[in-house]
């Protein structure tokens, strides 16, 4: 894990923000048609509309937290979605504690 890149895409508030929903995805975000919030995440969309930033700004935001290894995105019928990656969120955190 690079923690430089890892630190850099946690040091913005939307990007913050949006880990923040994500933890709990059927309380921050609306049922979905092509995607269940839980086992597939999140459309990129309802993201955008969520954070009130356009699709472009939003899939900036999203693809440096998927580099950051902090979202894992997935492809289905044309769209992506994005959950957490509980694991890498885990490790990061754990690091930072018994670095500093």
């Amino acid at each position: 894990m690079n923690y430089a890149v890892v630190l850099r895409a946690v040091a913005n508030n939307k990007r913050l923000q949006l880990l923040d929903w994500l933890k709990h995805p059927t309380k921050h975000f609306p049922p979905q048609r092509d995607g269940d919030l839980i086992k597939d995440g999140v459309c990129g969309i309802l993201i955008a509309r969520k954070l009130k930033i356009s699709q472009p700004t939003a899939s900036e935001h999203l693809k440096i937290l998927s580099q950051a290894n902090l979202l894992k995105a997935k492809r289905k019928k044309g769209w992506t979605f994005y959950q957490r990656n509980e694991s890498a969120i885990k490790k990061m955190k754990n690091a930072i504690v018994t670095r500093i």
